[in-house]
């Protein structure tokens, strides 16, 4: 099982909103190494999503239940998309400025490549982002 994190600006598509609507798909994506990211993503793959924007934090946990197809979003079949199921919020987000600040952090892709909208995270980042989280 492969870890991931994903970028959503709150405004446009919230945590809360993908909890009401139990699946989402994670579609519209047109950087080519995001691109990339998700055409990996398997399901079952465990996706952490980040709050962009003014929030700048990690919210909730998700799980890839589809892996990447056609987005259909763009009629280029070279744009993947994802679907992907909560599984539960963390306990308190964990800002932007803790991940940056925690030393086992300091080369995860979201301190280094902040544009990124979907990228991979090793296992041992993903628990530690996780234990952040725990209220």
């Amino acid at each position: 099982m492969a870890h991931w994190l994903a970028k959503t600006e709150p405004s446009t598509y919230s945590w809360q909103r993908f909890v009401e609507e139990k699946r989402a798909r994670w579609d519209g994506v047109r950087n080519y190494q995001a691109r990339n990211n998700l055409a990996e993503m398997k399901k079952g793959d465990e996706v952490l999503i980040y709050h962009s924007g003014d929030d700048k934090a990690v919210v909730g946990i998700a799980s890839v239940s589809k892996a990447a197809y056609p987005d259909p979003t763009i009629d280029d079949e070279r744009w993947v998309c994802v679907d992907l199921v909560p599984v539960r919020a963390l306990g308190k987000p964990v800002p932007l400025a803790t991940i940056k600040a925690e030393p086992s952090l300091k080369d995860v892709a979201l301190v280094r490549h902040t544009r990124l909208s979907v990228m991979p995270l090793g296992a041992a980042e993903f628990r530690a982002i996780v234990a952040l989280g725990k209220a």
